[in-house]
């Protein structure tokens, strides 16, 4: 494909082609929908209640992730309406810390947090596309190169993990490579996949959490999970264990430290809802669309998580045994794989659950993945604007206006990682770096208040600065308990930040050069 070089991002040329505003508020809303909805909210529950192992800090859990998230997107509502240009986070940062924080926030999302977590999307889409063809599995190896042996360092353990091509990651690396043409394509069509998936999966998300209030209410699991037995273990003066590092010692926590430590799966499952300000250079009415987008995608995944989890209690009971021979016996702790959607739908269908969760979870991936390759390109294509990456990302096909060379770099290491498999212990070194970018970004807000006050703001952050506050020391408090009791989450996400800093150091000295040439 023949491809022009674009305007830099302060200069137009009609002779050069432009990002195109085409997607409207139900495309930008069904991004922000699409990319929080994979399949994290039908797996997770069952970790966090091993955590907390009381049904009221399982809904509190995902009430803490509620209000993050919608403060998060109140918060950034302002900052997108503000400057609706292509990269939004990145250009966030940017413009009001200096160009090496945009900078180590993209380096971040190309390495490990975008394309880490669409190779965890693609293959999981794979898995369960076994449950319909059974050769496809992650143990039908057609190229097994070898084991990389776990390797302890501290309180972490680095490798561990198979390298090759199976029948499940080959197909991961197929869903990538087929959305990443889709979306070469022209933004239109890979918004029409979105807006189609997105519909499907969020009727699929609503249709359970209505069959189970209907039809899967359990007098068992009720009378286990509610009443007196809702606020089980969820006392002021209750201590919870946790396990410092892997394999460390048991440490006896209270109630915000281990609501902050399970924080690391129910954020990752309602994260991705700032993919929508990526693309904010194809927004039409952005000054309205972005801000208006992200309140109602994330007010929708979240009510619909919410009650997701208390359809779990309806149907099951919290608390289980790891032997049990039915889905009831083993309850959300222990359920199968920790597929507790899955054991839901048994529970309600027996023989038909496992087919019907598999069929919306296949629905809900290849969503998630759609939305994600189409918005990650474009920080990447921001990034290359400012002379800070690959200079072929900075240019657009001269007939779909789409950045070709971003798509296919993000979907070339998307694919590496599927092969190595390190895209799961990738992400679970980077929620607490994410959450430091969240900070930085929100702390953006009271930045551009004092240095730019008279600058146009179509829309001002709700509850401002209180509400911008309150996340920010939330989000630090996680930060610092992870950093205290879960160092294997932290440490190493922490370290591929402070590489960026040698590779801007790069890029930028390599900027210069080029504009003084």
């Amino acid at each position: 494909m023949s491809t022009s070089t674009p305007p830099s991002p302060t200069q137009t040329n009609a002779a050069v082609p432009h990002l195109v505003q085409r997607l409207g508020l139900f495309s930008s809303t069904a991004i922000v929908i699409g990319s929080m909805i994979g399949s994290g909210i039908f797996i997770v529950p069952a970790e966090i209640s091993r955590g907390v192992g009381s049904p009221a800090l399982l809904i509190g859990a995902w009430l803490v992730t509620a209000v993050m998230t919608i403060i998060g997107a109140l918060s950034y509502g302002e900052l997108a309406a503000m400057m609706p240009k292509a990269g939004g986070q990145y250009v966030y940062l940017r413009e009001a810390l200096g160009p090496m924080w945009g900078f180590l926030f993209g380096w971040t999302l190309f390495l490990v947090i975008q394309t880490g977590t669409i190779a965890a999307v693609a293959v999981a889409f794979g898995k369960f596309l076994g449950v319909f063809f059974p050769a496809i599995s992650s143990s039908h190896w057609l190229v097994h190169l070898g084991h990389v042996p776990a390797l302890r360092i501290g309180p972490m353990v680095l490798g561990n993990m198979d390298i090759g091509l199976n029948t499940a990651n080959l197909t991961g690396i197929i869903v990538v490579l087929l959305l990443t043409g889709v979306n070469i394509l022209g933004v239109r069509l890979g918004a029409l996949v979105q807006n189609v998936f997105t519909t499907a999966k969020t009727a699929a998300l609503l249709g359970l959490v209505i069959l189970g209030f209907w039809f899967g209410r359990n007098p068992a699991a009720i009378a286990a999970n509610f009443g007196h037995n809702f606020w089980q273990g969820a006392s002021w003066h209750t201590l919870h264990p946790v396990q410092v590092g892997v394999g460390g010692p048991i440490a006896m926590v209270g109630l915000f430290t281990i609501l902050a430590v399970v924080q690391t799966g129910a954020l990752f499952s309602a994260d991705a809802w700032n993919n929508v300000t990526f693309t904010a250079g194809e927004i039409r009415n952005p000054k309205r669309n972005l801000p208006l987008s992200l309140v109602l995608g994330t007010v929708i995944v979240i009510s619909l998580y919410i009650g997701a989890n208390f359809v779990y209690l309806l149907v099951l009971p919290l608390h289980g045994d790891p032997h049990g021979a039915t889905a009831f016996a083993r309850g959300i702790q222990y359920a199968a794989e920790d597929r507790v959607a899955t054991a839901v739908l048994q529970q309600i269908f027996q023989n038909g659950g496992a087919f019907l969760m598999a069929a919306a979870i296949l629905i809900s991936t290849f969503g998630c993945a759609n939305g994600m390759i189409l918005a990650g390109a474009r920080v990447y294509y921001a990034m290359s604007c400012d002379g800070l990456f690959f200079k072929a990302t900075s240019r657009l096909h001269p007939r779909s206006k789409t950045p070709v060379a971003a798509l296919l770099i993000q979907a070339a290491w998307t694919s590496f990682l599927c092969l190595t498999g390190s895209y799961s212990q990738l992400l679970d070194y980077i929620i607490c770096t994410e959450l430091i970018f969240y900070i930085l970004t929100i702390s953006c807000l009271f930045v551009l208040r004092k240095r730019r006050p008279d600058a146009e703001r179509p829309y001002r952050a709700v509850g401002y600065p209180v509400l911008p506050a309150l996340y920010i020391g939330m989000a630090a408090w996680i930060c610092v308990v992870l950093l205290r009791y879960k160092p294997q989450f932290t440490w190493p996400g922490l370290l591929i930040v402070l590489l960026g800093m040698p590779v801007y150091w790069i890029w930028s000295r390599r900027r210069q050069e080029a504009a003084a040439a």
